[in-house]
């Protein structure tokens, strides 16, 4: 597998561990404990789940986790009115808020990669409608956050 499909493994598995800390409570060191034992590059149930790139799983779901309120912030600013991050399912809401951070903190990756990633991920889960929204999210906020790769056409 190439750097890229580790990372996009990595995306994947660190949305599902926001999402079950989100729903089940779960701290960070049994979540990470999880996913490093019997999920990243195990079967589960019949489904074979990639190798991840592990630094890259940890530094997303730590990233969000230390900086969720300015994220959520800046999530809920371009969700429309009347639904706040808080009303949005739970995976939703882990994705919205790791591709928030990589278009944020990881300013190595460029901004319409993360965009791809994610909405790959939605898809994997949601129908298009779900995924557009996350899309057009994360699309509005590349574009706040990093107008200079769109104004070069990065």
């Amino acid at each position: 597998m190439s750097r890229a499909e580790h990372r996009s493994a990595a995306r994947l598995a660190a949305c599902q561990a926001l999402y079950q800390m989100d729903v089940t409570g779960k701290g960070l060191n049994e979540i990470f404990a999880e996913f490093e034992t019997y999920w990243i590059g195990q079967e589960v149930e019949g489904d074979q789940y990639k190798p991840a790139e592990i630094a890259f799983f940890r530094d997303i779901v730590m990233g969000v986790l230390k900086d969720q309120e300015p994220l959520d912030r800046l999530v809920n600013d371009n969700l429309q009115p009347g639904w706040p991050l808080k009303r949005i399912e739970a995976l939703m809401r882990a994705i919205l808020r790791a591709g928030t951070y990589e278009l944020f903190k990881r300013k190595d990756i460029p901004a319409r990669v993360v965009i791809a990633e994610y909405v790959d991920v939605a898809g994997g889960f949601f129908a298009h409608e779900e995924s557009g929204m996350i899309n057009a999210v994360l699309d509005t906020l590349a574009r706040a956050m990093r107008a200079d790769e769109f104004n070069r056409g990065a």
